[in-house]
């Protein structure tokens, strides 16, 4: 990985097959050093996908699976994927799942990071799912908190909740990474909760993640050295 790329950017592979990924982790070459492979491209060659760029390429990779499950098979799968030498992996963020998944990566060096509330739903959805009454950010940190508590390395969290959960004490020295990161200017697509790079980084947040604005734009590479252009200085 070129000592140049800044891995605060990580660019989701949001793509439909490991083609296309490996296609586009190509035209961003140095640019870019850390990717997300999510559950749409898994059934699509996604792990061989996180191999390649891994070992062969020396990328970072942060695989999205949002695993869910009783504690025992949570257990097992990430003690699997831990095999796979990756630096993130998401499950959800209630704590027995956190509890399982961090035992599962134990002795690995794979970072769990706990999901706390979809960046794409309001407060509407979580009515429509019996989510009990509060509102959204409180409801964040709260989940936030019992993660970190449960052994969670990291949070997952929309950049609007960013600067409240790096005020949690049970936050010191953990990680946060946001996704629905927008660039000054560009569509909110299905995200709801969204902000700019600079702000989310202004926020707290250690890495944003970002998708459709770099690979459905024309130059990739351009897109994402914008984006990069937007964050503050380390």
């Amino acid at each position: 990985m070129p000592a140049t790329a800044d891995d605060r950017l990580i660019v989701a592979l949001d793509l439909p097959d490991a083609h296309s990924g490996l296609t586009l982790a190509g035209q961003l070459g140095e640019t870019v050093s850390f990717y997300k492979i999510g559950l749409g491209m898994l059934t699509g060659g996604g792990l061989a996908l996180a191999n390649e760029l891994k070992s062969e390429h020396g990328k970072r990779i942060f695989l999205d699976m949002k695993l869910f499950d009783i504690g025992a098979t949570v257990e097992a799968a990430v003690r699997g994927l831990a095999r796979f030498d990756l630096d993130f992996l998401t499950v959800h963020g209630d704590p027995y799942v956190v509890r399982a998944a961090a035992e599962g990566a134990a002795g690995s060096g794979m970072t769990i990071l706990a999901v706390t509330i979809l960046t794409s739903l309001d407060r509407e959805d979580l009515d429509a799912a019996l989510i009990r009454d509060g509102a959204i950010p409180d409801l964040v940190a709260e989940r936030a908190a019992r993660a970190f508590e449960a052994g969670a390395g990291g949070i997952i969290a929309s950049p609007q909740e960013a600067a409240a959960l790096r005020a949690l004490p049970e936050a010191a020295g953990r990680l946060i990474v946001t996704p629905g990161v927008r660039p000054a200017g560009a569509a909110t697509d299905d995200q709801k909760r969204t902000a700019t790079p600079a702000a989310a980084i202004a926020a707290g947040a250690d890495h944003i993640v970002v998708g459709r604005p770099i690979w459905q734009a024309a130059d990739p590479r351009a897109a994402a050295r914008a984006v990069l252009d937007e964050l503050p200085p380390r």
